[in-house]
């Protein structure tokens, strides 16, 4: 008979601890966490598969949102042809002011040489090769 006593103790002392802990109450997360994970990341949370994240297109789309669409398309390649043309237009910018800007190095370059007329064509048969080379003819 004492054994049941003991038993009857027991069960009364369970009942007792299990109303303590409903009266405190336990944090719910509905993150969908699964537990702790062998690598031990507690917080991993439950992915859903690829398929069902997938929306179905309707066979049919009604006339406004495909006038919509139409616009918003127009409206792109719109932006796009005039970020072209914008490209376009700086580079040939800069091309034109590369090639003005050597014809006016040239044009200092041919101001700042010291010419010497030979007068004598006689000297032009005695020069050297080297010399030669140096002449130009203007």
């Amino acid at each position: 008979m004492e054994a049941e006593i003991v038993r009857e103790d027991a069960v009364a002392e369970e009942s007792d601890y299990a109303e303590e802990q409903s009266d405190e109450e336990v944090p719910v997360s509905t993150g969908g966490v699964r537990g702790k994970a062998k690598s031990g990341r507690i917080n991993k949370t439950v992915n859903q598969r690829f398929s069902s994240l997938n929306k179905v297109k309707p066979l049919r789309t009604s006339w406004s949102t495909k006038m919509k669409v139409k616009g918003d398309r127009k409206h792109v390649l719109a932006l796009q042809k005039e970020m072209k043309d914008d490209f376009k237009k700086e580079k040939e910018d800069a091309r034109t002011r590369i090639a003005e800007r050597k014809k006016r190095e040239e044009a200092n370059a041919k101001k700042s040489e010291i010419v010497q007329p030979i007068k004598n064509t006689g000297k032009i048969k005695r020069m050297k090769r080297k010399q030669l080379r140096q002449l130009e003819k203007r």
